[in-house]
């Protein structure tokens, strides 16, 4: 038993880290599971360095464990990596907490999922069980594809059986130009007009990719927003948005966007301007969520699963919008708008689809000026 535990030992200091140690764990969880006999695993997630999902199972009165950078896949379609790591005490089943910068595997760790396995095979070069969890449930396989490198694998069907892969490139619905306001019956919801840089974030697995109106890569122009994926956690996510540059008084500014669009001419221009001149990307709509797409829902609905990420941080938001409630709100908004600065609103039908690459009146964009 000790030696199973010995790198796990010296990679920690325990009176600097919250971890269990290697002998804090009652006698009743040491008794060593059989090959064949239902055990216990744990998911942890675990916000180190990078993102990742720690999975742990009991095994011969430790916890066998392997870091999956991209988590527990959900599709037989797709293969994660799946890193060896140390063997852990079984104490760690039931741990939750901030490991300490400076510490071995620094950062906040939370327990994700937690449940039985039945185990159908174990050897040096493939371990295949069954999960009975509270999010994970069905049969996967980790196997060693080359020296320290394991993938997983999902055997089953998806849990979802209506599960859709997330797509790899969606254009922008556009809104129609216009000099009036639409009237004032209850079917529209107000956004800001933002003025910014249109991008479609596609978050899942801990990694974002932004993709601009052309439907090019512009990720590395914007480092800041990655770590949008840290709050996404382990849903898989496209968002539809805008990224600004705010001035000191939180109000959309046109030059600092400029410089900081004209500005990235190298990756060392990028981590510059990202310091100076940092950017928010403004979500406001959400077109995939959980291997559904969402473009047959409605603008409103669609709003309420957006808002339900709670997804507001330094360098992103969920702007708010609004729904009159009075025949004079919309021309109210607009000239609030005016008042601040702003560059005017969009108007959106609240029962419209979404409509890729499409221009359509049920989007309407009204400039203050």
């Amino acid at each position: 038993m000790s030696d199973k535990l010995d790198s796990y030992k010296a990679k920690r200091d325990f009176s600097a880290t919250p971890e269990p140690g290697a002998e804090d764990r009652p006698a009743a969880e040491v008794a060593p599971s059989a090959a064949g006999d239902t055990a216990r695993f744990v998911v942890q997630e675990h916000h180190a360095r990078r993102l990742h999902w720690d999975l742990r199972l009991e095994r011969d009165g430790v916890l066998a464990s392997w870091a999956l950078p991209k988590g527990v896949p959900p599709d037989p379609k797709v293969n994660h990596l799946a890193v060896p790591t140390e063997d852990h005490p079984l104490s760690y089943l039931d741990f939750a907490g901030d490991i300490p910068t400076g510490s071995y595997g620094a950062g906040a760790m939370s327990i994700w999922d937690r449940g039985t396995y039945d185990c159908h095979k174990w050897d040096g070069r493939e371990v295949i069980v069954t999960f009975h969890g509270e999010r994970v449930s069905g049969r996967y396989a980790l196997f060693r594809t080359g020296e320290g490198r394991w993938m997983i694998h999902r055997m089953d069907p998806p849990q979802d059986p209506e599960r859709e892969p997330m797509p790899e490139q969606l254009a922008p619905m556009l809104a129609t130009s216009s000099e009036l306001l639409p009237s004032d019956d209850g079917r529209w919801g107000y956004e800001i007009k933002w003025d910014g840089v249109r991008m479609i974030a596609f978050v899942a697995g801990g990694t974002v990719k932004l993709q601009g109106r052309r439907l090019l890569d512009a990720t590395a122009r914007y480092p800041e927003i990655r770590s949008i994926a840290d709050v996404v956690s382990s849903h898989e996510v496209v968002l539809d948005g805008e990224v600004v540059a705010l001035d000191t008084d939180g109000q959309p500014d046109g030059d600092r966007l400029e410089r900081r669009v004209r500005g990235a001419a190298s990756e060392s221009a990028v981590r510059r301007l990202a310091e100076d001149v940092p950017v928010t990307f403004m979500a406001y709509d959400v077109l995939f969520l959980d291997g559904h797409l969402l473009l047959h829902r409605t603008y409103a609905e669609r709003r309420d699963l957006l808002e339900g990420l709670e997804l507001n941080g330094f360098h992103w938001q969920t702007p708010s919008h609004h729904v009159p409630a009075g025949a004079d709100d919309g021309v109210a908004l607009l000239a609030a708008a005016r008042g601040r600065g702003l560059a005017g609103v969009v108007a959106k039908r609240l029962h419209s689809p979404y409509r890729p690459g499409r221009q359509s009146a049920n989007w309407i964009e009204i400039r203050s000026a």
